[in-house]
């Protein structure tokens, strides 16, 4: 390849290397501004993940507020249905008792008993008078026993009653307190499920442009190994030119010496002056000058 062409070849190499100098500073930008949307994205997803850990924390924060007061409610309702329970065997209890109940009101049968009582200790009685007494009494003790666990039955059973209404009021009060934090668990949980969709998106959008990412970086590689492979072929080239034409420089320069050297040569065996430059290079021949 002559000189002319290697130049030829250097100017269309040094328009390929703009064009994909161009090319690759292109790519390069797109493959930062294909990272920059990627990384702007990546942020906000983590700062959606931040928002959700906080979010679950405070609906968890609810949610074991909303526990413990259903637990307290269904301990109340446990008891409700416990003293229920205890009522309807009182209730029996009681119907069976009212069964074997005296006619007679329990005042009656007890102003009786304390007469006879007081008959038998302070009168003068008979054996037989007072065995009768005795069996009188002991028949009104059995009859005021009847009176006296219907009342300590029906005082059990108005004491649960009153227990019951306490529980009810409290189940009521844990019912209500229970529906605020539910209802804020609820709308927390909701957004938090939001959140997490945006964040799920966010993160699939991400991973295309770090696909895109990825696929401009490579483009951008491929384009910087061509553009490396482009000026190795013109830098050999000018390596060529430049030796050709230190060898070109090299051979007139030789050729122009020889010439002088003839001079020279001439003009000493005609006895004329030389100049410095014809002296030194019969000088360097070994050869002796004449003035």
């Amino acid at each position: 390849m002559s000189k002319q062409e290697k130049a030829q070849k250097i100017r269309e190499l040094d328009q390929k290397l703009s064009t994909l100098r161009e090319q690759r500073d292109k790519l390069n930008t797109e493959v930062k501004e294909w990272a920059d949307k990627r990384d702007k994205l990546n942020q906000q997803t983590k700062n959606l993940r931040a928002e959700i850990l906080e979010l679950k924390d405070k609906r968890n924060e609810l949610n074991e507020k909303v526990n413990e007061l259903k637990q307290l409610r269904e301990q109340a309702r446990s008891e409700i249905r416990k003293n229920i329970e205890e009522i309807k065997e009182i209730d029996q209890e009681i119907t069976a008792l009212y069964k074997k109940k005296p006619s007679r009101s329990h005042q009656v049968l007890k102003r009786e008993f304390e007469g006879l009582e007081w008959k038998i200790q302070t009168t003068s009685l008979s054996l037989q008078e007072e065995k009768e007494l005795v069996e009188r009494v002991e028949r009104l003790e059995v009859q005021l026993n009847v009176h006296r666990k219907i009342e300590q039955l029906d005082d059990k059973m108005l004491e649960l009653k009153t227990e019951i209404k306490a529980l009810e009021t409290r189940r009521k009060l844990c019912h209500e307190k229970l529906k605020e934090p539910a209802q804020k668990s609820q709308e927390i949980h909701e957004k938090m499920l939001g959140r997490i969709e945006k964040a799920k998106g966010l993160k699939m959008e991400a991973d295309d442009l770090h696909k895109n990412f990825l696929d401009a970086r490579e483009r951008a590689r491929l384009a910087q190994t061509k553009f490396r492979e482009i000026l190795n072929q013109i830098n050999l080239l000018r390596d060529e030119v430049q030796k050709e034409e230190k060898k070109k420089k090299k051979k007139s320069e030789k050729a122009l010496r020889k010439e002088l050297e003839k001079r020279a040569r001439e003009k000493v065996k005609r006895g004329e002056k030389l100049t410095w430059e014809e002296f030194q290079i019969l000088a360097e021949k070994g050869m002796a000058a004449q003035d």
